[in-house]
């Protein structure tokens, strides 16, 4: 039967959020409910919030999740209650033309619960993401549950949920950075920390971290960085040339997603490099660059779509990788809080002092 849970919503653009009571049905065919035990606050769901993404107020925000699989719906195979999983937001159908030509990373018909989690009135919620975690519970369609080592700490796991997997994914399978490759990340957010993390996991021999914040700059070290430039003191593409015998880095990534930071990283790369975007840009931007540069200088210019990851092949694979040692994802936790301390952890995200606040449950 339907539950009576704690979730966190966004009633409407720009207000604070709220800890209301929110129905999570039972599921159905296809789906399964997850208890959650921790979430992660991703800048998206502050875009959310802000009414960035679209006006299907009121929202249910969360989605950088972990947790227990407490109940499935017929049909369900993949996973079991009782199951320790992350959420991910691209469930692949294994149908679309994608998926059939063995790239099911670009899957073009990923899927949510058909069932809609509601307020005790009726209101029907907007799952961030199709996940909606900031909650005790939450239904997501099955293929939305990828099982991983339950050994690991929820806190860290979740985060592969979206930014640190789009982040690593953006270098390693996006950007295929190879060992001894040279390296540029301009943007050093999550996601900036965690390509900066993958290239160094791929063995890049020279990684270059890019900001305009000192603080970050210094957290980008830790994260594998051999190299930072401030771009509000240097102009990034000379700085960039200078440090890779003046030919530009092999893979550079943009993690911020700007106009002037894309052709930052056009003009930055060698020739016959590669560009790889993982910042999401706003509607209204535009690009300009003169054709001819875009056919003289070769390459590759990649758009990374949450690390062109494949959950069941990339989640497994990291989370062991961590559980070895050899990928610290508890340096992207900056704080663990309580569900009502969301809105608190938007302004610290918003002043730039946090990489990950986590809220545990």
């Amino acid at each position: 039967m339907a539950q009576e849970v704690r979730g966190v919503i966004a009633p409407g653009k720009n207000e604070p959020v709220r800890v209301e009571t929110i129905i999570v049905p039972d599921p159905g065919p296809g789906e399964a409910v997850v208890r959650i035990q921790a979430c992660g606050v991703c800048h998206t769901d502050l875009h959310y919030k802000q009414g960035g993404i679209n006006d299907d107020f009121p929202f249910l925000l969360g989605h950088e999740a972990a947790g227990i699989v407490e109940s499935v719906g017929d049909g369900v195979t993949d996973v079991t209650p009782g199951d320790f999983v992350i959420l991910n937001w691209r469930a692949v159908c294994g149908q679309c033309r994608a998926c059939l030509r063995g790239r099911p990373w670009y899957c073009f018909n990923t899927h949510n619960a058909k069932q809609k989690m509601t307020l005790t009135d009726g209101t029907e919620l907007s799952p961030a993401l199709g996940i909606g975690a900031f909650a005790d519970k939450t239904l997501v369609a099955a293929g939305q549950c990828t099982k991983v080592d339950p050994s690991v700490s929820p806190a860290v796991a979740g985060l592969l949920g979206c930014g640190v997997m789009a982040g690593i994914g953006a270098a390693i399978n996006t950007g295929a950075v190879g060992r001894g490759d040279s390296v540029a990340v301009i943007g050093c957010g999550g996601v900036g920390d965690a390509a900066i993390a993958g290239a160094r996991l791929a063995g890049a021999a020279k990684i270059i971290a890019v900001d305009i914040d000192d603080r970050k700059l210094s957290t980008a070290q830790r994260m594998g960085a051999t190299h930072t430039v401030n771009s509000r003191d240097n102009d990034p593409v000379e700085a960039i040339r200078a440090l890779t015998g003046g030919n530009g880095a092999d893979v550079v990534i943009d993690a911020v997603g700007r106009p002037e930071t894309y052709k930052q990283a056009f003009y930055a790369r060698d020739l016959a490099g590669t560009v790889v975007l993982v910042g999401v840009p706003t509607p209204e931007m535009k690009l300009e660059l003169p054709l001819l540069d875009v056919f003289g200088r070769g390459g590759a210019l990649k758009s990374s779509w949450y690390g062109d990851c494949l959950p069941s092949r990339d989640f497994p694979m990291l989370i062991d990788l961590h559980l070895q040692g050899r990928l610290d994802l508890d340096a992207f936790v900056t704080e663990t809080i309580a569900l009502d301390e969301i809105e608190k952890a938007f302004e610290r995200m918003h002043g730039g002092d946090v990489l990950r606040s986590v809220v545990l449950f």
